[in-house]
């Protein structure tokens, strides 16, 4: 441990630095105009990946983003992890609500603010300084290959594909990823769970063109006014979701999985200073912990319709829009769960106006086992340079590649996260700790020095 601590004290302004390049590029997947900063931002990892000492560096083309692809295979006979992250970042809207430019990153209380600082660059660029770290100490006990994408924050539409054509070069014994969180550097976590998604747009059609308000209003239905209604009826006073059959399939927790769970440490009046909120909202009968973690959810990620700029135009619009976003947990299925919210969306709209429901993308949830080869040595590197235990915990957001993982490769994925539940995350101001930057580089050999020992 203190040769690891040596070398990325000697070596921080430089990572610090290099991360710094990387978050410079604009890489947005779900912004075609980002198109040359994406393939900038892969050209970066790949030089990033050479320099670390990985061999057979290759950015691979698909039919979106290319995905860069690197190894270090050091004796056939020893165990090979797959690591996995991604370096597309979600858009960067609303800019006028960022204290400081999302794609010049700057420190302020020892957090590097920048989009894409914590999902994903700031914590898969921990793993490239890791591999270097243990190459120029001598001490990488297992190989090592890395699969680092540009889609992920678009649904990964073109990974499915390469990991089944690139099935061998591929092949590993588990698939590590820090594209997650812990609950903080003084209690540190391990991700035993993610969530599944459902993403898909509704759109609500009224007249043919946008009308006066005040020569129509009463005499024609409002597309926006129809879409509250609808979208609001989603949800019953408890905070059910109302689409028939959509709790067919959530697996249960046992009382004892619960107490488990809500174990990890929770101040929920700090919860709500942190949010900005007076009280919170959710699902009865379930605790915070529980409704972001076990529990699946609805909720509209973005509403229009009408005019929305400046000053006043009083129209009756002719549409209204929604994106809308579904959690899903074990054992749902998305394109079940998306089929059944078409259905029943479409048998509630009114006949004064039309609907179209669109679906984007999703993915399953998964759980992995905690009492796997890899899920042990990922505790005992947490254990070793935290001084204390990680609380396995469930995480809320989706991660769909690690579905197809376990069904196309045949095998289980850790989830050791650095970052943390208030990185402000798909929003203005996202930051990362230089601390859980700098932990991380730290902890990662950890995990492939126990990895190797164990798999003996």
């Amino acid at each position: 441990m203190q040769e690891i601590k040596k070398y990325v004290e000697e070596n921080k302004q430089r990572f610090l630095d290099e991360l710094f390049e990387l978050l410079r590029f604009p890489s947005i997947s779900a912004d075609p105009n980002s198109k040359e900063d994406v393939l900038k931002a892969s050209e970066f990892v790949a030089e990033k990946l050479k320099a670390a000492g990985a061999d057979k560096v290759e950015v691979c083309p698909t039919a979106g983003n290319p995905i860069v692809y690197g190894e270090k295979i050091v004796d056939d006979t020893k165990p090979t992890v797959l690591v996995y992250g991604h370096y597309d970042v979600q858009p960067a809207d609303p800019l006028d609500l960022w204290k400081t430019s999302p794609f010049e990153p700057t420190i302020r209380d020892g957090k590097i603010f920048a989009r894409g600082a914590c999902d994903d660059k700031g914590q898969f660029y921990m793993h490239i300084k890791a591999f270097e770290l243990m190459l120029k100490t001598g001490s990488l006990p297992c190989n090592l290959k890395f699969m680092i994408e540009g889609e992920e924050e678009v649904g990964s539409v073109n990974l499915g594909a390469f990991v089944k054509e690139n099935k061998d070069r591929l092949k590993a014994d588990v698939v590590l990823i820090s594209d997650t969180s812990m609950i903080s550097l003084e209690t540190p976590s391990l991700e035993t769970g993610l969530r599944g998604l459902s993403y898909l747009e509704v759109e609500v059609t009224g007249p043919n063109r946008d009308l006066h308000s005040g020569v129509y209003g009463g005499a024609v239905a409002n597309p926006a006014t129809i879409l509250c209604k609808l979208i609001a009826s989603l949800h019953d006073e408890n905070n059910h979701i109302t689409i028939p059959g959509f709790y067919d399939d959530v697996q249960s927790l046992s009382e004892t999985e619960r107490e488990m769970l809500n174990q990890a440490p929770y101040d929920e009046e700090e919860y709500k200073k942190d949010l900005g909120v007076d009280e919170l909202w959710g699902e009865q009968g379930y605790t915070t912990i529980e409704r972001t973690g076990i529990r699946p959810t609805l909720e509209v990620n973005g509403i229009w319709g009408g005019y929305t700029g400046e000053g006043a135009k009083t129209v009756l619009p002719s549409k209204a829009s929604a994106k809308i976003s579904m959690r899903l947990v074990p054992d749902q299925q998305s394109d079940k769960i998306t089929a059944l919210f078409k259905k029943h969306f479409e048998s509630i709209t009114p006949e004064y106006v039309k609907v179209k429901v669109t679906a984007h993308h999703g993915g399953e949830p998964v759980v992995t086992p905690t009492d796997s080869v890899a899920f042990k040595a990922a505790e005992k590197a947490l254990e070793e340079s935290f001084g204390k235990k990680p609380i396995p915990t469930r995480g809320g957001g989706s991660i769909p590649i690690v579905a197809l993982f376990e069904e196309v490769l045949g095998i289980k994925t850790v989830l050791m996260g650095f970052g943390l539940d208030s990185d402000n995350l798909h929003s203005p101001n996202e930051k990362y700790d230089i601390a859980n930057f700098y932990k991380g580089i730290e902890t990662i050999p950890l995990f492939h020095k126990y990895f190797a020992e164990l798999s003996k």
